[in-house]
């Protein structure tokens, strides 16, 4: 809620559920079930025969759930037991996940094997590259992602799904294979970040997940990317703790450091991910001082005269003169937090070189993002801090990635490209395979994407996908270190337009070359027809079309013209 708005109750809406065919009371019966604990290893269980048995029982103990109305509405939550929150990530996911997996079990479906792919359509708010953040941290996730007597528990006294999904759940472990780009690397509209494939049951439980993490991670990691463009090489230093959840922010610092930020002020970055730390005083420690001389003189015994001393408590100026009187002339650098930083910067550096104070530095910072930061380009200042801008994407707060089915295996058992045909939310199916095309001096001019094959060879291409897991064991975690680096190559090849913070089209095009279209007509084209070509298309052989997301372009020779509906291409 807005400070000083109106407080409103929030509306819930009920959510129909089919039926079970056996009645409610034989779908629900959290308060009986015998008693499974959660397997250790195995196999998972086989999809269920309706109306078969569990294979064990559930943590017994749990108080019933309400029972469902009559219209098969979700009923409402019975109380939750006075403990601690569950730790386990697994059901840090949507409740639809488990209830389409219910009915996946039950149409035999839940083992066809299957390829998910995680991409954005577009780039937010005309931004011109996106940049891969939080895949480490998603394999770590995976590497614990269980259900065990706790949530098994949970999902029963709530009613959530039946007794032969929680028998699967117990038994859940992915074993399928994961590829993606590498954190760091920029990605552009219709990039496939991340590929999953495996049974359907076993991959479409990692959508939240997945979802949840690369999105908030990449949004940061992309902002934090055109601050440190716009810093122009002074440090940019994180301190968005206080600005958002609490574990958002470790996340936060993480992806920061990955896209070039110098350090941060949140300990527990620096515990889990060493990550350089930094901090010295805010201005309650100045007030809590009889004057501004002596919380000086207290900071400067106590961290030495390098330390940075905050000189807008009172009076800048001022400010300034007891800083220099208190630490010498050695002062390592003076902080400014309000006020036309433009404007102070330049007195505070006249006023500091006038004291002899030539080798202190000058920290800004209040409520700075890339483009507060670009309009201090030819300011006297060295360091900035960035908080809230950072920590919420600067505008951005979510990178806008969708996780979507894109093939699944047929009959034959061949995977078959699948997509949707929803106005303004087409998707290409089938499997993607992915490079950066570079010219002879190494500068990216093209994101070429494959469809059921790598796009044709070309001098200077650059895979992007690595292997992440392999048959559900993780084989890509990798040094945060080595993110950072990537992220510093990978940004360096692209264009000079990539530098630019105003909104325009992507850095590069992204081009869809597909195998597809040259044997057959592919299924779920619609929005798409046009956009892309077959490898031998004629007239255009070897060259690949615009993705549809990717920027305009005209339907290339040999290309056959859009559907239309309603007189509308």
């Amino acid at each position: 809620m807005a400070p000083g708005g109106p407080a409103t109750a929030p509306v819930l809406f009920p959510v129909p559920r089919v039926p079970h065919p056996q009645g409610h009371a034989a779908r629900r019966a959290p308060a009986t079930l015998p008693r499974v604990s959660a397997a250790q290893d195995g196999d998972l269980p086989p999809a269920p025969t309706p109306g078969s048995p569990p294979s064990g029982q559930y943590p017994a103990g749990a108080p019933p759930s309400s029972a469902p109305s009559p219209d098969g509405s979700v009923s409402a939550p019975s109380p939750a037991p006075d403990r601690a929150p569950p730790r386990s990530a697994v059901l840090l996911t949507d409740h639809y996940e488990l209830t389409m997996i219910e009915a996946a079990l039950r149409s035999g479906a839940a083992a066809r094997r299957c390829v998910f792919e995680v991409f954005a359509r577009r780039l937010p708010n005309g931004r011109r590259y996106g940049v891969v953040g939080g895949t480490g941290r998603l394999l770590d996730a995976l590497g614990s992602f269980r259900f065990g007597d706790d949530e098994l528990s949970e999902l029963s006294r709530r009613g959530v799904v039946d007794r032969d999904t929680l028998d699967w759940l117990a038994r859940y472990r992915f074993r399928g294979d994961v590829l993606g780009y590498g954190e760091g690397e920029t990605f552009l509209p219709g990039s496939p970040i991340l590929t999953v494939e495996a049974g359907f049951a076993e991959a479409v439980l990692l959508e939240t997940l997945a979802l949840s993490v690369l999105n908030h991670d990449s949004a940061i990691a992309a902002a934090a990317s055109r601050m440190v463009t716009a810093a122009h090489g002074r440090p940019c230093l994180e301190m968005g703790s206080r600005r958002t959840h609490e574990e958002a922010a470790v996340a936060a610092a993480r992806v920061a450091w990955l896209a070039g930020f110098a350090g941060t002020s949140n300990l527990e970055a620096g515990r889990r991910y060493g990550i350089p730390t930094i901090g010295t005083s805010a201005h309650a420690f100045t007030l809590l001082h009889d004057d501004e001389r002596e919380a000086f003189a207290a900071q400067v015994a106590s961290l030495g005269p390098g330390t940075t001393l905050l000189v807008d408590t009172y009076d800048v100026p001022t400010g300034v003169r007891r800083a220099v009187e208190a630490a010498g002339t050695g002062l390592g650098a003076v902080r400014i937090d309000s006020g036309d930083l433009l404007e102070q910067a330049y007195a505070v550096r006249r006023q500091l070189d006038e004291l002899g104070a030539r080798n202190t530095r000058i920290v800004v910072t209040s409520d700075l993002d890339e483009h507060a930061i670009a309009a201090l380009a030819a300011a006297p200042v060295d360091t900035y801090g960035v908080g809230t801008c950072l920590v919420t994407g600067s505008g951005a707060p979510t990178a806008g990635l969708v996780y979507k089915l894109v093939a699944r295996e047929a009959p034959s058992g061949e995977l078959v490209p699948v997509a949707k045909r929803s106005l303004d939310k087409t998707s290409i199916g089938g499997r993607k395979w992915a490079v950066r095309r570079r010219d002879e001096q190494n500068r990216a001019v093209a994101e070429v994407i494959g469809l059921g094959g790598p796009p044709t060879p070309e001098d200077g291409d650059r895979e992007l996908l690595r292997v992440l897991v392999r048959d559900g064991e993780v084989v890509g975690a990798e040094p945060l270190a080595a993110a950072r680096d990537r992220h510093r190559i990978s940004f360096a090849e692209l264009p000079v337009t990539a530098h630019k913070l105003s909104r325009g089209e992507p850095a590069i095009p992204t081009l869809v070359e597909s195998r597809y279209l040259a044997a057959a007509p592919w299924p779920d084209r619609d929005g798409i027809v046009g956009d892309v070509v077959p490898r031998s298309a004629p007239g255009r052989t070897g060259e690949a079309a615009p993705h549809p997301t990717g920027g305009a372009g005209s339907r290339t020779a040999g290309e056959p013209a859009p559907r239309t509906t309603g007189g509308q291409p």
